[in-house]
């Protein structure tokens, strides 16, 4: 199947956009394998204080003559989907040693799980923890004493965390290791229903943590498709990954079995052998338009509408939300997984999962299969499930048809013949909107709005019964510049009750949603940001505003020339308190949502 026109005509305007910076960052990557502090480099008294207590790998380690692998590992043993990694090194340290290597880890990256933070002082670290997450994995790589990489990461900010440090060594092969979700729990759609239960004040606290605790009940990523888990499918999607392994439980040997085959693989795709893979060429521009249509496929978290931004520009890749709105209307939605759906990522999996989606992706010309993947000649290869064959790992083609279609459908017979990403602009800006879970009825909302400063107070509004009607909830100074962009994931369930009453509901904010949020409607991300002088500081309560993904319209409906009379509300004082402060530098310097929200890129001229 030859390539879709407008995934070419994307990829090749990204391509001629990114020319200089990708050639400057192939040019670093080439320099650090050739010119750049490598093993040999380093001097006897950095050698040993390197391989000091490595054990019995001090001998091999010593002589230079093998592989030693650098383990970048984001284990904690609070966040469910990172506890399964504490044994992790010791078992690839075990792997490694099968095949004539030696694996160390390199060092550890904090993993901030949004799940304990939502609606809590401490979101607003959140997106930030991404540069933090970055630059902790270049520390540890830093020390030169690695040949290939591993990535033990999963969740929100720490996959493209580890992506975007990691990239600065694209020289070394590099591996992402997942560790899989846990086991179905609760229905997500009972979930909910008890969230609005309590929101509405028609249940209790001890009845909402019962229902919290029976959907998040043990090891492993939990099983709705938000950031976490989308974060799975674009490491497939990108050839990062051993093919099918995102979606695999933890604790099952066929788990424990795709660790090894990672490790081994690693040792084969050097550069001292003829297969050399170095993460830097993998990451390319039609990696990247893989990640974005898998993205839009199977209606992926919003998030990702930052962070792909930040993980391209760190590989000298430039891409924009305009790139993401052409590719929208070219990929249809064939996934269907909570929030967009009933079902889970188990649920997913069992019905082809990734192998099914890649298959179906590249056979209809919407994915490129020509990219340099960690395992095989092209994407094609990922098109494959990874199964048990007595002790022995092997993987089987993909599914023809797909084990339930409530779940997954061919591109031929999709859930919606667009993705799930809108591009929103007009009068108060640019944003972003996922459609995917909004009922179409709902695409176009226009209604006064109520403009607040501070999320508890919409809260507080909603409980005072003043939100009872057709309403634009706006909540601005929420972007990277004034409190470090945190997600409102805490307003869905009020707004989600107003619209199930029948008023017409959105929601506009210069800060982020849930990349599990769904139904209600919500124009996120907008830019440029209230703090900064962004249109969102000039709404009063009462302007009528128009959010409209059928036309890519975000408007307030005020007179032009009142409008542009109008004064610029004063932004709140920065928060104090669990390390706000600390975080101040990051948020005096950062660039706009459509760039990343990064300080560290910006001031890196990357």
């Amino acid at each position: 199947m030859p390539l879709h026109p407008t995934v070419e005509r994307v990829t090749q305007r990204i391509i001629e956009r990114s020319r200089p910076t990708r050639a400057a960052y192939l040019d670093l990557i080439e320099r650090s394998r050739d010119k750049g502090l490598n093993r040999p480099q380093l001097s006897c008294g950095n050698l040993a204080h390197g391989f000091a207590a490595s054990g019995e790998d001090k001998t091999l380690i010593k002589s230079g003559k093998a592989m030693n692998i650098g383990i970048v590992t984001a284990y904690n043993d609070m966040l469910s989907a990172h506890q399964p990694y504490g044994r992790y090194p010791e078992q690839i340290k075990i792997f490694a040693r099968e095949v004539g290597a030696t694996a160390q880890v390199a060092g550890g990256v904090p993993a901030m799980c949004d799940g304990v933070t939502q609606g809590q002082d401490s979101m607003e670290l959140s997106l930030f923890s991404r540069d933090n997450i970055a630059m902790a994995a270049v520390v540890g790589l830093s020390h030169a004493m690695f040949e290939g990489a591993l990535l033990l990461g999963i969740c929100d900010k720490i996959v493209p965390g580890l992506l975007i440090g990691s990239l600065r060594f694209g020289h070394l092969p590099t591996i992402l290791v997942p560790a899989g979700p846990m086991p179905s729990g609760l229905p997500n759609k009972e979930k909910v229903r008890i969230r609005q239960l309590y929101a509405e004040g028609k249940v209790g606290r001890d009845e909402l943590l019962e229902s919290e605790s029976a959907s998040y009940h043990s090891p492993g990523t939990c099983t709705f498709y938000g950031t976490a888990n989308s974060n799975q499918m674009m490491m497939e999607m990108m050839g990062l990954h051993m093919p099918g392994s995102s979606f695999v439980q933890p604790g099952l040997k066929l788990r424990q079995e795709l660790t090894r085959a990672a490790v081994h693989r690693i040792t084969q795709i050097g550069w001292n052998g003829d297969d050399y893979r170095p993460l830097g060429l993998c990451v390319d521009e039609k990696a990247i338009v893989n990640a974005i249509a898998g993205l839009l496929a199977t209606g992926g978290s919003t998030n990702h509408v930052i962070h792909l931004p930040a993980i391209a520009r760190a590989a000298g890749i430039q891409i924009d939300w305009d790139d993401m709105d052409e590719l929208s209307r070219a990929v249809p939605l064939i996934a269907s997984v909570y929030p967009n759906g009933a079902g889970d990522v188990n649920a997913f999996a069992a019905a082809g999962g990734m192998p099914y989606v890649i298959r179906e992706l590249i056979g209809a010309g919407l994915a490129h299969a020509d990219i340099m993947t960690v395992y095989g000649k092209s994407l094609e290869e990922g098109a494959q499930e990874p199964v048990m064959d007595g002790d022995s790992l092997k993987w089987t083609p993909a599914p023809e048809t797909s084990g339930d279609e409530k779940m997954l459908r061919p591109v031929a017979a999709p859930f919606q013949a667009e993705g799930g990403f809108r591009l929103l602009k007009g009068n108060l800006g640019r944003g972003t909107i996922k459609v995917s879970a909004v009922d179409p009825s709902r695409w176009t909302i226009e209604a006064p709005c109520r403009v607040f400063n501070d999320q508890n107070d919409v809260l507080g509004a909603f409980k005072a019964g003043e939100l009872e009607k057709d309403v634009v909830v706006v909540v601005r100074f929420q972007g990277p510049a004034a409190n470090g962009m945190p997600e409102l994931h805490k307003l869905t369930p009020p707004l989600g009750v107003l619209q199930d009453r029948g008023f017409k509901v959105a929601l506009v904010t210069d800060g982020r949603m849930s990349g599990a949020s769904g139904k209600v409607p919500a124009a996120i991300h907008v830019s440029p940001e209230a703090k900064t002088g962004g249109p969102l500081a000039k709404l009063r309560d009462g302007d009528v505003v128009r959010v409209c993904a059928n036309t890519g319209e975000l408007a307030a409906l005020v007179p032009a020339e009142e409008w542009n009379a109008r004064e610029e509300a004063v932004a709140p004082s920065a928060g104090l308190g669990v390390g706000r402060e600390l975080f101040a530098l990051m948020r005096l310097h950062s660039d706009e949502a459509e760039r990343g929200g990064s300080a560290m890129l910006a001031a890196a001229g990357l």
